[in-house]
């Protein structure tokens, strides 16, 4: 894991970037000599199949109980 310190990170921010994105390896950025954040390349999150969207049609109420209340309209 490659180190670098916040004051030379700011001046080579984008090439520190590209890098991390090519190479895949982490660089830590230290301040005053104490690692204060790592720089890490992104990982898109995995997508999971679900069933939320799948419903093509409702039919009826679906929280109803069927039964004709008082405060209905007739």
């Amino acid at each position: 894991m490659k180190t670098i310190a916040a004051g030379k990170f700011k001046d080579v921010c984008l090439k520190t970037l590209d890098e991390v994105a090519t190479t895949r390896t982490p660089v830590v950025i230290t301040k005053r000599g104490r690692p204060v954040a790592t720089l890490v390349p992104y990982c898109a999150p995995m997508t999971r199949r679900s069933l939320a969207g799948s419903v093509v049609k409702e039919v009826g109420d679906p929280f109803g109980t069927g039964e004709p209340w008082d405060a209905d309209a007739s």
